[in-house]
């Protein structure tokens, strides 16, 4: 991402949420967009990819505290007419602020030089308030970018995607081949932009720095080359599989296993993953968004499972055996006489077993199931059984009955 392109560019737009949006508010809005445009749902849709690349590059800034303070505060400054060219602020000379005029460099277009597009703009992605100001102010020498004022190895983006486990998969465990689309370097130039057989050639404007150092007042700036944006080198004859970027969407297949017990909603970081860096700079982070589909019967309480069993009157009276199925092999409960119905029968160590050997249980609710009609011999089996068995304990409400009368 360039630094024009934090001036120029209203992330809390792309995201579609006020700039007063909570990291909460930030981070749904993304994650719809992200489900909605993805390209693995959209292909050869370049409208949805680039969409999604804007939406990607909005939430990088937004969902970091630090980076979306340096945005605000930059965007205000500038908004706010602080710079002005010339002498004091409404004086002679004076005029509006171009900020196109410091960071015109940094934005990658078409005609800016060979070396342009996307690769030369994600050079200079990732830069921070500070960062910018050193560079403008610092007349090319020293500071963070180095001695001359080039930026050194730059960290890749993290990449965030989505997958779906069934229940049993997010009980016990499991390990799941995951496809991603992502930026990378180009295999046929290995990232130089140029056509095999050729090499870019050093900047003739600025020397191979990078860099164009000029007076303006009493500041000297220093502003990215225009002629080779800003990387130091020109491509004259381009690579004609990323057409001198240096960079191609590549798809890739990582093997990801995912914890016994994994919840939903859970995320999983697998350091490295994400996109590569530039400049042989450590890559990013993937991170994996977990959803589980519920299952059927079983449902799930921390580490054990749940599961609801339907009883009759006569196994709750008279006790009984209660095969039941686990997520392994069935197992026998066994039901007291005059179980209620609701009350929780414990199977241990049939829940979610842990990498550490600890397990919960499963736990059976029994409910009594309570026939809607009776008819025959059973009702007259019924009636005999309430002509033998004395009535239930209601001493407290007969007495307030005669109370009441």
């Amino acid at each position: 991402m360039s630094s024009k392109d934090w001036l120029e560019k209203d992330f809390y737009a792309v995201l579609g949420v006020n700039k007063s949006a909570s990291t909460d508010e930030i981070k749904k809005a993304y994650r719809k967009l992200a489900r909605d445009l993805h390209p693995d749902r959209n292909p050869d849709n370049k409208e949805a990819e680039e969409k999604f690349k804007a939406a990607s590059e909005a939430y990088d800034v937004l969902s970091d505290d630090k980076k979306r303070k340096e945005y605000d505060e930059m965007r205000s400054l500038f908004g706010s007419g602080a710079f002005r060219r010339g002498a004091r602020p409404g004086g002679p000379g004076g005029g509006q602020f171009d900020p196109s005029d410091l960071f015109g460099g940094f934005s990658g277009a078409a005609g800016g030089g060979a070396g342009g597009g996307p690769a030369a703009d994600r050079r200079f992605g990732g830069t921070g308030f500070s960062d910018i100001f050193s560079s403008i102010f610092s007349g090319g020498a020293g500071g963070p970018a180095g001695p001359a004022g080039r930026r050194g190895p730059q960290r890749g983006r993290d990449v965030e995607t989505e997958v779906t486990l069934d229940f049993a998969q997010a009980v016990r465990g499991t390990t799941l081949p995951l496809t991603l689309r992502t930026p990378g370097a180009c295999d046929t130039c290995r990232g130089s932009g140029a056509k095999p057989g050729t090499t870019p050639r050093s900047c003739t404007k600025c020397q191979g720095t990078g860099l164009i150092s000029s007076n303006q007042g009493s500041f000297s700036f220093s502003e990215p080359c225009r002629d080779c944006q800003g990387s130091g080198s020109i491509v004259e004859e381009k690579c004609p599989e990323c057409r001198g970027t240096g960079g191609v969407t590549k798809t890739r297949t990582i093997n990801v296993r995912f914890p016994a017990g994994v919840a939903d909603g859970q995320r999983i970081r697998l350091s490295g993953r994400g996109e590569p860096g530039d400049r042989n700079g450590p890559a990013g982070d993937l991170y994996v968004q977990v959803k589980v589909r519920p299952d059927e019967l079983f449902g799930r309480s921390g580490d054990d499972l749940t599961l609801t069993v339907p009883i009759s009157v006569a196994e709750a009276v008279l006790g009984a055996d209660l095969r039941v199925p686990t997520l392994d092999a069935p197992v026998t409960l066994r039901v007291p006489p005059g179980t209620p119905s609701g009350r929780k029968l414990r199977a241990r160590g049939k829940g979610v077993v842990r990498k550490e050997g600890q397990s919960g249980d499963l736990i059976v609710t029994v409910e009594v199931q309570i026939p809607s009609g009776v008819t025959g011999e059973a009702r007259d089996a019924l009636e005999k059984f309430a002509k033998l068995t004395p009535p239930p304990g209601r001493d407290r409400l007969e007495e307030r009955l005669r109370k009441g009368a």
